[in-house]
């Protein structure tokens, strides 16, 4: 069962008067590409924030984000008074200079560092146990995300390849005509410039040349490749890498078959193939 790298999920914790709220997004990339805004009071958790996440998620384009909501104790602040009776001096004489009448208790308690909001940059162990439970039950979450969008992907790949076996066992149904277009052609070359040939060379070489244009082994490797293809999405999820390098085997015996083809419809059969490959490839992209 394959799993997308697309996700969301989110957790709440309640511990020691704050709410805790946790996100995680994700989007495709090659690594895991992890980004984090946490309060400055859980830094020295954040190496094993990306650990954890980083082992549960794998690969993708991760945003992690969680921030601290006061339930119910009041955040508690300090008044720098120094500071208050310093731009209170400084104000009342220009407004005394300037013959103005102003609240300046009111301007002075709106100016920078006056007021200063107490954090405690420490945190109890119960409350980081709150915290790992809530980003594990968030991590549960994008990973159930995960696996849904996982099922559809699975769901248009597994269709996408039935389509290309289709479509190559319709190439049967032109391989002779193709043969004998190329054998006709050739003849029809030596006919132009009035030739003198030796019928039994002229057979060997014909044999020799049409053999050239013999695509037996390229349907059964591509067969191989498509086969290949479904068995590894029914494997356990971080096969995305895999998958894509199956892909590129499949492109490579569709190029050969329309190198090969020297047939009309047989060329429309290959760009056929190749339309449904590149939806192959880009919904690769985003499976884990």
């Amino acid at each position: 069962m394959i799993k997308s790298m697309t996700g969301y999920g989110k957790s709440v914790a309640e511990v020691n008067h704050k709410k805790i709220n946790i996100e995680i997004k994700s989007l495709n990339s090659k690594q895991a590409d992890i980004a984090m805004r946490i309060p400055s009071a859980y830094k020295e958790k954040e190496s094993e924030l990306r650990l954890l996440i980083s082992n549960a998620l794998e690969r993708g384009k991760i945003e992690f984000l969680l921030y601290v909501e006061q339930v119910a104790a009041a955040p508690s602040y300090s008044l720098n008074k120094a500071l208050f009776r310093h731009y209170y001096a400084d104000l009342k004489a220009i407004t005394t200079e300037l013959n103005e009448q102003t609240d300046l208790i009111k301007i002075v308690s709106q100016l920078p560092d006056v007021f200063s909001k107490d954090e405690k940059e420490v945190f109890s162990e119960n409350e980081w146990e709150s915290i790992t439970k809530a980003v594990n039950e968030a991590i549960a979450h994008i990973n159930a995300f995960r696996l849904s969008e996982g099922a559809i992907l699975q769901q248009e790949l597994s269709t996408r390849i039935k389509n290309i076996k289709q479509l190559l066992d319709k190439v049967a149904n032109y391989e002779k005509d193709r043969l004998a277009t190329v054998r006709e052609r050739i003849l029809t070359h030596l006919n132009e410039i009035s030739a003198t040939v030796n019928q039994d060379r002229l057979e060997q070489e014909l044999v020799f040349y049409i053999e050239k244009y013999d695509i037996t082994e390229e349907k059964l490797r591509l067969k191989t490749h498509l086969d290949y293809f479904e068995e590894t999405m029914l494997l356990p999820d971080g096969q995305g890498k895999k998958l894509g390098f199956i892909s590129q085997e499949i492109g490579r015996e569709i190029n050969t078959l329309g190198s090969k083809a020297n047939h009309a419809e047989l060329q429309k059969i290959v760009v056929e193939m190749k339309d449904e490959l590149e939806k192959i490839k880009e919904q690769t992209l985003n499976v884990l």
